[in-house]
């Protein structure tokens, strides 16, 4: 006797109908935004955006309340506002992208990323100078602060989530109000603490302290929330097999989190990567190499960035674009690291 099996149809799944419909809801969108936009006096590419959004959104509306009821009316309502929140952000980011991409591969070169600048000025023609050593101070900073921060974030969110001792409370108010610390009050703060009433002076390594103050409360809640996702049952099951707590937090819990805290990091980096403010007053600026981090002013991609902008001249204006392009394949790469190094390590 032969059974037959009978594919489940989900009520949520477009029909050829469904389809259909769409596809002439969206033509008549393009063509009533296309006819408006020549005989009104809204004009570009926002005009075009809004009128076919709107357009759509009646069209479509329309289309499914013969379908469905006012519930589907609703939901197909929260949909769209939600798509257009979402093209909002992507309209942002692309425009952004496609400003320093366009603007800033005019100026790359060769010499642009192999040069330093101890031979040439800001004023001088692309193609004389170059950020090289701003690169290395872009990740000569990161690197110190990382090292300090991520373990001090790390172990700060173990605390908070898993032995909530009694200073969690004033722990977790601390690290709220530092994540809407301003970046200039960072720097200012190495700098009169530290620059003002010690030896010390302008370094990498007060650089990356002042990094750090901002980096710590990023990694810190997000390595929070990562280790809350961690089931419980993991944490039972590893005392239950005569684990200590600390064994246990070691051995089960950061590795299940390894990947949610790996992204900790990579959040952290980039909330640090771009600031300017901090490193003015404890870097300096710097044209060559300085491979002393304890020792001497360095300089890093977002000053170069700010003393280009600030010169004014067409050349110095493009240098700037050229470098926030440079900054932005910098951070990518150390992203795409970690990623690969972080699912090597979960492989094995």
């Amino acid at each position: 006797m032969s059974t037959t099996t009978v594919k489940p149809v989900r009520p949520w799944t477009a029909t050829p109908k469904d389809r259909l419909m769409t596809g002439l809801s969206i033509a008549l969108s393009v063509l009533i935004s296309v006819v408006i936009v020549a005989v009104t006096p809204m004009k570009g590419k926002l005009a075009y955006f809004f009128i076919f959004f709107f357009a759509w959104l009646v069209l479509d509306s329309l289309f499914i309340i013969r379908k469905s009821s006012a519930k589907g009316v609703r939901d197909s309502l929260a949909s769209k506002i939600t798509l257009l929140g979402s093209s909002f952000v992507l309209m942002a980011v692309g425009s952004i992208l496609w400003a320093v991409v366009y603007r800033g591969v005019k100026g790359l070169n060769i010499a642009y990323v192999t040069q330093t600048m101890r031979q040439a000025s800001l004023f001088d023609p692309i193609g004389k100078g170059g950020i090289l050593h701003a690169i290395f101070g872009t990740l000569l900073l990161i690197l110190i602060a990382v090292l300090i921060s991520v373990p001090m974030g790390i172990l700060t969110a173990l605390y908070l989530t898993e032995i909530k001792g009694k200073a969690s409370g004033l722990i977790q108010f601390l690290v709220q109000a530092m994540s809407g610390v301003p970046s200039v009050v960072a720097g200012l703060f190495i700098y009169a603490a530290i620059i003002l009433t010690t030896p010390l002076r302008a370094s990498s390594f007060l650089g990356g302290l002042a990094l750090t103050i901002l980096m710590v409360p990023t990694v810190t809640r997000t390595a929070q929330e990562v280790l809350n996702l961690v089931p419980r049952d993991l944490r039972e099951a590893g005392l239950a097999m005569g684990a200590t707590q600390w064994k246990t937090v070691a051995l089960v819990v950061v590795p299940a989190a390894r990947s949610g805290l790996i992204t900790a990091t990579i959040l952290g980096v980039a909330r640090i990567a771009g600031e300017t403010a901090p490193l003015l007053f404890t870097v300096g600026t710097f044209d060559s190499y300085n491979f002393n981090p304890f020792k001497g002013e360095n300089t890093a991609i977002p000053v170069v960035v700010w003393r280009a902008l600030n010169s004014g001249t067409p050349e110095s204006v493009q240098r700037a674009w050229s470098a926030i392009l440079v900054l932005l394949i910098v951070v990518l790469i150390l992203f795409v690291a970690a990623r690969a190094l972080g699912s090597r390590t979960m492989k094995k």
